[in-house]
């Protein structure tokens, strides 16, 4: 069953919709990322979702709560970091997390969140003293500090160098293997292809795709690219009978290298008739679809128009 369910939620300002129809399910315990272009829909369907904003029309439940309903009910069980962090100035980052303890009834000590984000050392630095990067490692620990049940997270790792960032991504594996449900919108891709067990994809006010990263990624039309070294240069006709082979594409020769593309059993067979001809592929690299080449396939102006 579903933990959260979204059904035809709309959200409109000024008479501009901004959600024109979003459905999302997401199963108790799982991380689902969504992506989508600036100005998509994305914050507001999860600030919906998390009771912030009222919604137009349409039906949302979080563990069977509306959140425009029961909002008290509602942020016993869900933690909430939003992009921008904001306290007051003089406040500093132990303050903050003892006063958001003091709102659950069985909170995270603020010493283990102070280490688990790297904040040891400004337990009592102001909060406008602190860098933007430690703002916003502040925000994701507040957001968790009442062990909730579930976790919205509104792109947790901007300005966070690439260690900070791998440090907060292995928190949120261990959250979800203690049955954390986790909502996390991101514009990087590696860190949904690395966290999310799957994706949605808003764009224009819709959710145009939503499934495994891997998935995704297969159903973007990309093809796998093959590049090696061979060791010795092929001929024309052996040029000729790569591209021969099932699958394949595009066959060219870049400098000293061979790069195929083409489909899923590409690499194999290409590798195989090279073997056949003699040839050892070097330096071979494989490049598959991605979780980019299902963003950019499923996003932009082109794909907008078409949901219109």
């Amino acid at each position: 069953m579903s933990l959260i369910h979204v059904s035809g939620l709309t959200k409109a300002y000024g008479g501009h919709p901004v959600v024109r129809g979003v459905d999302l399910d997401v199963a108790a315990g799982e991380i689902v990322g969504v992506l989508g272009p600036n100005g998509a829909g994305k914050t507001t369907t999860v600030e919906c979702i998390g009771g912030l904003r009222t919604r137009d029309a349409g039906t949302i439940t979080v563990d069977g709560l509306d959140p425009a309903g029961d909002p008290a009910a509602l942020r016993a069980i869900l933690g909430m970091q939003l992009q921008e962090c904001r306290l007051p100035k003089k406040m500093t980052a132990g303050e903050a997390l003892d006063l958001y303890r003091a709102f659950y009834p069985a909170p995270r000590a603020t010493d283990e969140l102070l280490d688990r984000f790297g904040l040891g050392a400004q337990r009592d630095t102001r909060f406008e003293a602190l860098s933007g990067g430690q703002q916003q490692r502040l925000s994701v620990a507040l957001a968790l500090v009442g062990h909730p049940r579930i976790a919205i997270l509104d792109e947790l790792t901007t300005g966070l160098d690439p260690a900070a960032r791998r440090e907060i991504w292995d928190f949120l594996a261990e959250l979800r293997a203690d049955g954390v449900t986790i909502l996390l919108v991101t514009h990087f891709m590696e860190e949904a292809q690395y966290l999310c067990d799957r994706v949605a994809i808003i764009d224009d006010g819709l959710v145009t795709a939503f499934d495994t990263p891997d998935a995704l990624a297969s159903r973007s039309g990309a093809t796998q690219r093959l590049s090696c070294t061979p060791s010795r240069p092929l001929r024309p006709e052996e040029l000729d009978s790569v591209r021969a082979l099932p699958g394949v594409a595009d066959v060219r020769v870049e400098g000293a290298r061979l790069v195929v593309e083409g489909g899923a059993d590409v690499v194999g067979a290409v590798v195989v008739h090279l073997a056949s001809l003699g040839v050892t592929a070097g330096g071979l690299r494989v490049d598959t679809p991605s979780l980019d080449d299902a963003y950019l396939s499923l996003t932009g102006p082109t794909r907008r128009q078409d949901l219109r």
